[in-house]
């Protein structure tokens, strides 16, 4: 007797853990669960605007974690752990051309000169992405991602007090590339707004070849909001989400627009860098990251770059109840880490 694969894919965010659990029977796809706590009910403190860390305390993310898998009937034991990007580093650069038992030595003597910690430190992961040859010189692209050791440790911790096989741990970029792009071959930038920051990738035939992450964090929008409406944070919170870029009596979208734009000069100028050297121009933009849903930002993008911009749906290639579509098409910008490394499992 055959039994479909399963998979758990978990993203310890800042504002909250999301959990799926994928299955795969030959060529179908299924979501079998998913489950969401917030981050109110997790951290022992709360952290502050921009605050560059996920305020992990291993017990008690390990208790939250099992208490979403169980409400949400999760039996699947085998997972796999998004890494946020502001604890990995990722580059890419060419090797010259070699037998594939020589790259990962390769790799691992030129990582020195591109990551800023000794490569004894971190744990390092890396992709072929295209053949990079020239007419004068054979060589292969490699985008590398590190990853300090104490940080997989602790998530090896977590996923030991938790219960859990711990089968990977994966960069959200690489998550988010595999679950959003798919089988897209265009050139696409996907903006990935953040709670304490957002990331910028360039993929490129559906291989991811940059990444940047920066200091733009969407709790800063509502908190604008709340200090010109001299309201609280989570009411503040509300208004935005409801209003968000359309214009109100209450002048919120005249609030959000100078926060919002240098977000898009951001965008403009990694878009402008990679044509320079690659001589490649983005194409597409896709939204995603909680963010993405705000009313107005997709328009706004689109009128900005002259370009099509979306708010893909990580869920649409699994087989899950009709009456589910509605809800998972809203939750889906924050739930595309989840999903792509839950699917990178069930593909190896």
């Amino acid at each position: 007797m055959f039994f479909p694969k399963k998979m758990v894919g978990i993203d310890i965010g800042t504002a909250s853990i999301k959990i799926v659990e994928l299955s795969r029977w030959g060529e179908g796809k299924t979501l079998e669960n998913y489950g969401e706590m917030k981050s109110t009910f997790i951290y022992k403190e709360p952290l502050t605007n921009g605050e560059k860390s996920n305020g992990l305390s291993a017990s008690f993310v390990a208790t939250a974690i099992k208490a979403i898998l169980q409400e949400a009937r999760i039996k699947t034991k085998t997972a796999i752990f998004s890494i946020p990007d502001f604890s990995t580093f990722c580059t890419s650069f060419d090797i010259p051309s070699m037998p594939e038992k020589e790259i990962p030595d390769a790799i691992r003597y030129n990582a020195s000169q591109y990551i800023t910690l000794p490569v004894k430190e971190v744990t390092l992961d890396w992709r072929i992405v295209e053949n990079a040859s020239t007419d004068s010189r054979p060589s292969l692209r490699v985008f590398l991602v590190a990853i300090p050791n104490q940080v997989v440790q602790e998530y090896r911790s977590i996923a030991k007090m938790a219960g859990l096989e711990l089968y990977a741990l994966e960069a959200e970029a690489l998550g988010i590339t595999r679950s959003l792009v798919k089988n897209n071959k265009k050139t696409i930038c996907v903006m990935d707004i953040g709670v304490q920051s957002s990331t910028i990738n360039i993929i490129d035939k559906g291989f991811l070849i940059r990444s940047y992450s920066f200091n733009f964090y969407s709790g800063q929008l509502a908190k604008a909001v709340s200090a010109v409406l001299g309201i609280s944070l989570g009411q503040a919170e509300a208004i935005k989400n409801k209003e968000g870029l359309i214009f109100s009596k209450q002048g919120i979208a005249e609030t959000l627009y100078p926060l919002i734009d240098p977000l898009l000069i951001e965008i403009k100028s990694i878009c402008a860098e990679f044509l320079q050297a690659e001589k490649k121009e983005v194409e597409e933009i896709y939204l995603t990251g909680g963010t993405a849903n705000l009313p107005g930002l997709k328009e706004y993008f689109a009128e900005s770059f002259k370009k099509n911009v979306y708010v893909t749906n990580c869920f649409s290639e699994f087989l899950y109840p009709p009456i589910l579509d509605q809800t998972l098409r809203q939750m889906s910008p924050s739930f595309s880490v989840a999903v792509g490394i839950a699917l990178g499992g069930l593909e190896t």
